[in-house]
This record gives structure tokens, C-alpha cells and sequence, in this order.
């Protein structure tokens, strides 16, 4: 084969678990919505800092280590952490990975999340809790777009290890994980019903 793929970009997708997703996935959105209720200095946060929609990555970004529901999630999202870190060949040995963070979003219609990463973590990721039909996805950004000077655009249909950008469909009781350090967003949903998940990041300690 004359031509071969070389640094590769990963992204991990799969359903959180096998048996009693869709009771665990109701019961959480409860426990989000009682955070929301509850964090008074995290709404006034939002109102300065993330318009049309509620996170607790300002005020209670801890989640998995103050409530057993989300502990509970944590337990469950481990079983994926190994599985992705293997695809990637790290080895692990020295240290261990450990979730060091946890926050719920709840988006709006008119909520966006802007293009970002997650500096001093190695995994970032995603359960999604409730998506209402026709919310926004996911989207992921080429790293080495801004290095891209003077090239051809690329065909629209493409093979996907050539796309400069990817928007994975969001599906409630599913898991999303990626590396930290790739860029990622949400646009504003054409959707009336929120849109909430829980994120997360690991880093290696």
C-alpha cells in the first residue's frame, strides 16, 4: 500500500451499559434538574457566562464525589476509559487515570457551547441524558486545521479520515469519549425541549 494513514484522531461512542440504560438515564435527569434547582450561585454564574442554559462546571464541577447518583455514573463510564485507552496504546502503568471532574449542561434552544478543550486532562467525555429528536450533536474539530495554508477544498463526500471537521448525532444513554486536547463544540439546537448531558474529564495522576 503506497499510502498510509498516520496520526490518526480517535473518538469513542458506544451505550453506557447493556441491560437498564433507559431506568438509569431517567433517573439521572432527575438528579440534573435538582442540581439546576439547587445551585443558586451557579445560575447566577450562567447569566454572565453561559446565556440561554445551565452548567455546573462553575460552581459544582465535583459531581461524582458529593452524589451517589453520580458516583454511580462514574462507575459505569470506567468501564469505557480502559476499553479507549488501549485503542490508543497508552501505557498506564506509572499512574492511573482518574476522573477529576463531573458538571451537568442543560442547553437551551438559543445555547452554544463554543469551540474548546480541556487543558491538564487526557480523556474528556460525554453521557448524554436526555436529546430531544433533531438537537444539535456534537461537534470536532481537525487539529491541525490551522496549519492547513493554501490547500484545495475537499470533496463533500470524502473519505471521513479526511474530513476537516465531524459533528457526531447525540443519543441519550450513550457515552462519548475523546482526547483532551481536540477541539470541540456545540451549536444552538433547532429543538424547544433542553438538551442535557454530563461531562467529564480524566487525567493521568
Amino acid at each position: 500500500m503506497a499510502t498510509k494513514p498516520w496520526f490518526p484522531t480517535y473518538v469513542y461512542e458506544a451505550p453506557l451499559q447493556g441491560r437498564g440504560n433507559q431506568d438509569f438515564t431517567r433517573a439521572l435527569l432527575d438528579e440534573c434538574h435538582k442540581v439546576r434547582e439547587g445551585d443558586s450561585a451557579g445560575q447566577l454564574w450562567c447569566q454572565e457566562n453561559y446565556p440561554a442554559g445551565y452548567t455546573s462546571y462553575g460552581t459544582l464541577r465535583q459531581l461524582h464525589r458529593a452524589l451517589p447518583m453520580f458516583a454511580d455514573l462514574e462507575r459505569k463510564i470506567w468501564r469505557h476509559v480502559p476499553r479507549f485507552a488501549r485503542r490508543l496504546d497508552m501505557d498506564l502503568r506509572e499512574a492511573s487515570l482518574v476522573m477529576t471532574d463531573c458538571w451537568v449542561n442543560i442547553m437551551s434552544r438559543d445555547a452554544v457551547h463554543p469551540l474548546h478543550l480541556h487543558p491538564g486532562a487526557i480523556f474528556s467525555g460525554t453521557f448524554y441524558v436526555r436529546t430531544p429528536p433533531g438537537c444539535s450533536g456534537i461537534h470536532f474539530e481537525d487539529p491541525r486545521l490551522e496549519k492547513f495554508v493554501c490547500i484545495p477544498p475537499r470533496f463533500p463526500d470524502c473519505r471521513p479520515a479526511n474530513r476537516q471537521q465531524v459533528t457526531y448525532g447525540v443519543e441519550a444513554g450513550k457515552v462519548i469519549l475523546f482526547e483532551s486536547w481536540l477541539r470541540h463544540g456545540v451549536v444552538s439546537s433547532p429543538t424547544h425541549d433542553e438538551r442535557v448531558s454530563v461531562s467529564f474529564n480524566y487525567a493521568w495522576v
